[in-house]
Order: C-alpha cells, then structure tokens, then sequence
C-alpha cells in the first residue's frame, strides 16, 4: 500500500530528577550534600532511509514517545541519560507543524536527520546548589519535561522524470515496458491510484528513475479526482515525459489542459523541462489524430516557448510495442543533463524555536491570576514543592523573569490564587 501523507504525534523524553541527598557515614558527621543529576532525557530524530518508499508503517502507529532520562543518585551518581528515539522515513519526506502549518525540515539525502523535539534537561541534586553560606542545601530541581508537538508528513517521491498525462494515455504501461516496475494496467481510467517508481538503464553510463503519476483530469489543482494526492510527486522531478493518448478526441486540449492544472497547482511545474509523447502510435485510429495535431503542436510549442520549456520536436512512441521509445528516452536523458539538480524545498537541519522564552503573559481570571510562558512554566514544573528552599529558588526566578513586578502592577493581593502551568499558588508578600 503506498501512503504519502500522515500525521503524528511525537514526544521527547523527560529529564530525570536530581536528588536531595546527604552523605551519612560511620564518623563523617557532616558529609555534605551528594545529590547527583538527573540524566537527559531521549530526543526525537527523524532519519532517512533508502530502504524506505512510502510513509505506511505510521498508518498503524500515530503516537511515538522517546524514553526519559533516569533518577539522580547519591554520591554525585548522575542517572543515565535516555537513547535518542531515532525515526526512519523514506527520503522525499516534508515534515510540517500540524499547529502552525510551518515547514520544520525537507529530508532528501539519505542518512540525513532532523531533530524534531529537543529531550529535557536532566534537573540538577543538591550538590550542585551548595555554597559557602549555604552548606546543606534542600534544594534540587525535577526534570525538564520533553516537546510534544502533532506533526503532518507529507511524501514527494524523489524522481528525475515525471511521467504525466490525462487518464488511460498509457503511462503504467510506458513505465513497465522501459523499466522492471510492475504497475496494475487495465483499459479503464484511473486504473493507477498510486504513483510507481521504476529506473531505466540506457546505457553503462546513463540511468534515469521514472515516477508515473496518476492521471490527472481537470481540476485537479482543486483536489478533484484525487489531484493534491498526485501533483506533489511531480514538483520533485527534473524532467516530465507529457504523454498523449493517441486516441484521444483532442490531444493537443488534453496537453493544454494538464500544463494548466500544472501550473495553477505550482507556478514553477510551468518551468520544468517537458518532451511530448503522443501515444499508441502502432493503431491506425492513433496515427490518423497524429496526422492532424502534429503540426498543431510543433506551433503550440513554438508560439510558448517563451513561458515553457518544451522540447519542439513530439515523438510519435507506442509504449506496447516499443516504438520510438528508445529515442524518446535518450532526449529525456539529454533534457535532464542540460536540468540542474533541484535543491531541497527547505533546508532545515534542525528545529529551533524562535520565540523568546523568557516572555510571560499575565491575564486576570474568575480564580485568580494566569501566568503563562516557556521558562516560567518550566521552572515551576522543575521546582520541589515540598522543600522551602527550593520554593524561595522559584520566588527568586518571578523577580529575575519580571513577573513579581508585573502581577504587583496589575493589582495581585496576598491571598490570591497564582496559576503557573499545572500549578496552583498562593500570592504571599
């Protein structure tokens, strides 16, 4: 089965929690504090692999969650920090933010990766708060929580020719007889439902990977006919064999009609490098609609070429019988060494968060007072609650972020409900 789009959710790892612990020894009265860090927890990594052709094996597993980093130790024991939980895709994967529709990463080159969520910081043991003044220090943070965020893949096969062409033209069968792929063929329209991939080998020097996509009817940069599912694959390739059905009514209407929904899907497919193939050219039916449109063509072609890059000579090819069809694809090679490789649609290698995370926002509700922000929030999910000191560590951490001066200014009072993340707090003077 081939899908080409899913979505996800993903999580990162939490941080392991750092410890509050006192070295207690026979005649060591006063050992301090050894409480070790907690480890880092795992990160989610997207990773190519050729192996890979479609996006099937997240049909059946939508959630992926890396593990956590693990528990502090006594004796300034750091816990163990968690494995990265590495994720395959097949290369052509566009990973999208569901939330905001942003591009995080455009995975191409295999062995490429992308982290997508960040693992959390392991929390810090006592021992790393003790000071001079402060000699047995009860303070030490939890975990950072992990990124969850629900992603949108998207797969855009990675070919160096797009076979296109209005239903029942007879791309399936084009593709099987120049390659070893074996798409379902049947003299009906839309017998393909899923793009196929196929290599041609010319010669010992020249090799090309052909995609047959769908057939595309009008409307399909609408979606209609399935069209959104099959455009995407052909803004990847270099090159595109636009194939006429010989027998056709009006094909020189059928190749207007697919550059049209081409180009309103993406302006730039209007650029590609095109060479016409007219179809089915061994029956007589076929040779006669050739006879008309040829020279139709040719001066269809000559009056655009200055919006489209088509090669001004069609060939007559019947893909069944073999004929013209090895002259059709060494000019298709030719085309594609005169094409310069495309360049990855985004270049991201890895995802940074451009917000600041030290902003709040403060609003007023029925309950109390609303605290919202990255670092504050984090904060408040690290600190030990049952522990003064680590409470007068999270007061200090308002007055540095400016909160303490903003909820003064908005008119907090002692006894007002303060709520920071999943935290409920009492505003004290």
């Amino acid at each position: 089965m081939f899908i080409d789009q899913v979505e996800i959710q993903i999580e990162s790892g939490k941080g392991g929690d750092g410890i509050i612990h006192f070295r207690r020894e026979k005649y060591v009265p006063r050992g301090g504090p050894d409480g070790g860090d907690g480890g880092k927890g795992g990160s989610v990594i997207f990773e190519v692999s050729p192996t890979l052709n479609t996006l099937f094996s997240f049909q059946n597993r939508t959630k992926h969650k890396a593990q956590d980093g693990a528990r502090g130790g006594r004796s300034n024991m750091t816990g163990k920090s968690a494995e990265n939980l590495i994720i395959p895709v097949p290369p052509g994967t566009v990973i999208y933010d569901k939330t905001s529709g942003d591009v995080i990463g455009d995975m191409v080159e295999t062995g490429q990766r992308l982290v997508v969520a960040k693992g959390g910081r392991g929390g810090r043991g006592n021992a790393r708060f003790a000071t001079s003044t402060n000699q047995v220090p009860r303070i030490a943070e939890h975990g950072e929580l992990g990124e969850a965020r629900v992603l949108r893949l998207e797969l855009k096969l990675i070919a160096d020719v797009g076979i296109v062409g209005v239903p029942n033209a007879g791309k399936s069968t084009l593709l099987a007889a120049v390659t070893n792929a074996k798409p379902k063929i049947a003299d009906y329209p839309f017998t393909t439902l899923e793009p196929n991939l196929g290599v041609v080998n010319l010669d010992d020097k020249t090799n090309l990977v052909l995609a047959d996509i769908p057939g595309l009817i009008e409307g399909a940069h609408l979606g209609i006919g399935l069209g959104h599912t099959f455009l995407r694959h052909i803004q990847r390739t270099r090159v595109i064999i636009h194939l006429l059905n010989g027998l056709s009514d009006n094909p020189l209407l059928d190749f207007i009609q697919i550059n049209s929904e081409l180009a309103l899907f993406d302006p730039e497919m209007a650029k590609k490098s095109q060479v016409i193939a007219f179809n089915k050219i061994d029956l007589p039916e076929a040779q006669e609609n050739w006879k008309k449109c040829e020279d139709e063509l040719k001066k269809y072609v000559t009056n655009n070429a200055d919006k489209m890059r088509i090669h001004p000579d069609p060939f007559a090819i019947s893909a069944i019988a073999g004929i013209n069809v090895k002259q059709l694809l060494y000019q298709v090679a030719i085309s594609l060494s005169e094409t310069p490789i495309l360049a990855p649609l985004h270049t991201i290698p890895i995802y940074r968060s451009e917000d600041d995370p030290n902003e709040f926002t403060i609003q007023e509700t029925p309950t109390g007072w609303r605290v919202s922000g990255k670092a504050i929030e984090r904060a408040a999910d690290m600190t030990y609650w049952e522990h003064y000191q680590s409470i007068r560590r999270f007061q200090r951490i308002l007055e540095t972020l400016g909160v303490e001066k903003v909820l003064k200014d908005a008119g907090v009072q002692p006894g007002d409900t303060v709520f920071v993340g999943n935290h409920e707090l009492e505003w004290q003077d």
